[in-house]
């Protein structure tokens, strides 16, 4: 069974620790982490758009959801 409550919970197998200890890695706020810009452009491509965002948490990706459909002063009920 795969338990999909929270990514707390994930307990990585060998193979997959080896994987990610050999990612390359860089300044994903920069646009210089290549799995990161890969996961963008491979997203942005699945939805026929043509850019994606990253965002760390479902949070802050409802936020700039709500923030670029209201205008300051509005709200959201």
């Amino acid at each position: 069974m795969i338990d999909l409550r929270s990514d707390t919970i994930t307990r990585p197998t060998e193979a997959m620790r080896a994987v990610m200890a050999r990612a390359d890695v860089g300044d994903d706020v920069y646009g210089e982490d290549p799995t990161v810009s890969e996961l963008e452009e491979t997203v942005a491509g699945l939805f026929g758009k043509e850019a994606a965002l990253f965002t760390p948490t479902g949070t802050m990706a409802n936020l700039l959801a709500v923030r670029s459909l209201v205008a300051p002063g509005q709200e959201v009920l």
